[in-house]
């Protein structure tokens, strides 16, 4: 039987792999030149930059790609655990550094912040109850089947409903349990990571911090890129057929299902099932010509980002591979981001530099610098003028906090917006996540990875249960594989 997977971010490329070993004949078409979606990359004269994500947790998820298709990872893909996750940094001064190494980690909050570590513990403790309860509900299953709910996972999970804390917000959990202001600002920011306020996501979230502190972070050997390009390695070898240049303009439905794909507007090919890697409301407005619409499409869209490569003359050793500078006022940072739809005027940065890590990334003597703060997504702002005024404040705010001048640095820049993240990766009004979380019941909102109106149509990737990032766009395609029967 015949798929055709329709993008070939990572969670197309895990689709593609997965069912090819089930015997599926897989096409993959891109309308790009190369695989990856937002994982790719790029070079500034003699620099590379990670062009989109930039943060790897639970590589064994990678690994196990590997491994159902009879291979040693090894021989395609390598990573280095780091021993900071991260170091973060406060307009007053104050600075903390994240260890991976927990007894450490706790130690640093202990003479940091002068809170007894066992409360950071207790709490991440509690955020892996929380994970452990619903690992094999939330993150392995589709939430749209009732099959997911007829089992008993599931009645232990509903039997602790409460200590999933989904009535209150993340922010006030984390003030009930944290109490330190610094350290509710370090766990507030994990709601970025699904595009969500903390101040509106529910406290159940506070699992994903669960992952970052449980699984550790990890740099891949060359860059987050090698991620996609091993990937795409594998899937060439077991005879995945991937089509670039070619990108999908028009679905045609008949009988309840996709008749055929339409490819550069003259092409046309027929498959058994098609496979969804690009943004839902892209494949509902655009694809499907509206024919088709989806309950999920009409929910808040998720933060988006503007984001600076800047190459970097001089290296700083106050900096490591993650690096965040908080805003003074998170709380009116988000209000700004998701109520007034504006780029807030002390905004928390986070600076990624992978040749802290990966030295052919940048000269000797030089650092590439990927810096982003959380934005709007696009709703027609006038985003030149504003983006003037963001490179300003984030100078201004780094060279206080960093003590060095930036522009005396800056050897040569490129700026991505919303718009750009749009254009290139068909996400609607630039949202890096399709909808938000910033609702009690957004699990369940989410678009499921199956269609009830189409039966040959299934759906992977970020905008999709489970959600974004790298580890939930594979478990994405895990569960597509389990939806499809050959």
């Amino acid at each position: 039987m015949k798929v055709a997977i329709i993008g070939s971010g990572i969670g197309g490329i895990c689709s593609a792999i997965r069912l090819k070993r089930k015997g599926f004949d897989v096409d993959v078409f891109e309308k790009n030149e190369f695989p990856g979606g937002k994982l790719s990359t790029f070079k500034l004269g003699d620099f590379r930059f990670d062009a989109g994500p930039s943060l790897f947790t639970m590589p064994h998820l990678v690994d196990e790609l590997f491994s159902i298709c009879d291979e040693n990872p090894r021989n395609f893909f390598n990573y280095k655990k780091k021993k900071i996750h991260c170091k973060y940094f406060w307009n007053d001064g104050k600075k903390f550094t994240a260890y991976s190494d927990k007894n450490k980690f706790f130690n640093e909050v202990e003479k940091e912040f002068n809170i007894s570590g066992q409360v950071v513990k207790k709490y991440l403790n509690k955020a892996q109850i929380k994970y452990n309860l619903t690992e094999k509900i939330f993150l392995n299953k589709s939430l749209h089947k009732l099959s997911t709910y007829l089992n008993i996972d599931t009645i232990k999970a509903l039997f602790r409903i409460n200590f999933f804390q989904i009535n209150k917000t993340l922010n006030k959990v984390n003030q009930d349990e944290l109490k330190n202001k610094y350290l509710v600002q370090i766990f507030n920011r994990y709601a970025t990571y699904n595009g969500s306020s903390p101040y509106k996501t529910p406290g159940m979230m506070s699992l994903i911090q669960h992952l970052e502190n449980h699984y550790g972070t990890y740099i891949p050997v060359g860059g987050m890129h090698e991620i996609a390009k091993s990937l795409y390695k594998l899937a060439n070898k077991i005879g995945v057929k991937f089509n670039f240049n070619s990108e999908i303009t028009k679905l045609k439905v008949d009988n309840k299902k996709i008749k055929y794909i339409e490819i550069n507007n003259k092409k046309r090919i027929e498959a058994d099932y098609v496979i969804s890697n690009v943004d839902t409301h892209h494949f509902y407005d655009k694809l499907l010509g509206n024919e088709i619409s989806h309950s999920s499409l009409k929910s808040e869209r998720s933060s988006s980002a503007v984001i600076f490569y800047w190459c970097m003359k001089n290296t700083n050793t106050d900096l490591d591979l993650h690096n965040i500078f908080f805003a003074s006022d998170y709380k009116s940072e988000f209000k700004s981001i998701f109520e007034k739809k504006e780029l807030y005027n002390d905004p928390t940065i986070y600076v990624n530099i992978t040749s802290k890590d990966v030295k052919s990334d940048a000269p000797k003597n030089s650092e590439n610098w990927f810096v982003m703060v959380n934005a709007p997504h696009n709703v027609n702002q006038s985003w030149d003028s504003e983006i003037k005024i963001l490179k300003k404040n984030i100078i201004g705010k780094l060279e206080k906090i960093l003590k060095i001048n930036i522009n005396d640095n800056l050897i040569k820049e490129k700026i991505y917006s919303p718009l750009d993240l749009d254009k290139n990766t068909n996400s609607y009004l630039g949202s890096l996540y399709g909808t938000s979380s910033n609702d009690m019941f957004s699990s369940f909102l989410r678009h499921p990875n199956f269609s009830r109106k189409l039966k040959n149509v299934f759906f992977c990737g970020g905008s999709v249960h489970p959600g974004g990032g790298i580890p939930l766009c594979i478990l994405s395609s895990k569960i597509i594989s389990e939806l499809i029967e050959n």
